[in-house]
């Protein structure tokens, strides 16, 4: 039996939002046509000033009229920016691209493809395209970090049709495992079960060994102690929802990681009705890379932009 003392709220992962928002008139100020847009991915990929490839010289490089384009201006040699990104061969117009962006970087609940349909005056088929291709853009952005000092773990059940059974087992449901590091990033992916050997590897690969994990009573994470990690078990089933270990000087609850599954369930419920398991991965990336750097929104689209 885990020791306990008296429960206390924790404050933990909790931080105030002095955001700045990215506003529509300050965007399309900042990006009136496709060529101011052109200019941001050449200035993010390569510089309007580097070394050219072709004549080795330190120069500058100039847009060229008509074209997706840069030329050197000590041997001509052309650039084309957009190459290799999510851009080429595309017959959507930048701004058009970029305006979508900044669709998924200012709100909290995602965008559906029947939305970007409306506003950007494209196919279906198009929105479709582009916000799938902006969901793995977050995802690449978002890059790889390991999770250390407290974790949060927790499982949940998304997507499905609407039926009586809720929870663990319900059928037709996409299983994802969250992991919030207090203070720090959250990570989430697509799990095919929730067996011992399915979470214990997520764990590992995602957490430094050492570090505090605080988990419910899902008998399957009772490995992770003797794996190395410092871990605590919230008694959902008993109506409790964070105690203090006097062990690790921590206390022990999963708020944040549950509060990103509420939003997200919300969120799938009302913008996107149904994800299917096929690309629940690509919304997982989405909703981590927002809730990872929601303190620097306006820094936020030039970061999409640079992994590019």
């Amino acid at each position: 039996m885990e020791p306990r003392k008296r429960k206390r709220p924790s404050k933990a992962g909790q931080k105030e939002s002095n955001v700045q928002a990215f506003s529509v008139r300050e965007f399309f100020a900042t990006f009136p046509n496709d060529d101011a847009c052109l200019t941001r991915v050449m200035e993010v990929r390569f510089g309007l000033r580097h070394t050219c490839g072709k004549c080795g010289t330190e120069t500058t490089f100039h847009k060229i009229t008509g074209r997706r384009a840069f030329a050197c201006a000590a041997c001509g040699d052309h650039l084309y920016p957009c190459a290799g990104t999510i851009f080429e061969d595309s017959r959507t117009p930048l701004q058009t691209w970029f305006y979508a962006i900044y669709l998924f970087i200012a709100t909290r609940h995602g965008v559906s493809g029947k939305e970007l349909q409306r506003t950007l005056g494209v196919t279906y088929k198009t929105a479709w395209r582009i916000g799938h291709q902006i969901r793995s853009l977050m995802e690449k952005a978002d890059g790889f970090e390991m999770l250390k000092g407290h974790v949060e773990l927790d499982e949940a059940y998304v997507g499905g049709r609407r039926s009586g059974k809720r929870g663990r087992g319900a059928e037709g449901k996409t299983i994802v495992m969250g992991l919030a590091e207090r203070g720090g990033k959250i990570a989430a992916e697509v799990i095919p079960n929730v067996k011992k050997e399915t979470l214990r590897g997520v764990v590992l690969e995602k957490v430094e060994k050492g570090a505090i994990v605080s988990t419910d009573e899902l008998y399957s994470y009772n490995l992770l102690e003797g794996d190395g990690y410092k871990h605590g078990r919230v008694k959902h089933g008993e109506k409790e929802w964070s105690y203090y270990d006097y062990r690790h000087d921590a206390v022990h609850n999963t708020n944040r990681v549950e509060s990103f599954w509420k939003l997200f369930k919300k969120s799938v419920a009302s913008t996107h009705i149904h994800i299917s398991e096929k690309h629940a991965e690509r919304y997982l990336g989405e909703f981590a890379f927002r809730s990872n750097h929601r303190h620097m929104r306006n820094a936020m689209f030039d970061l999409l932009i640079a992994a590019l």
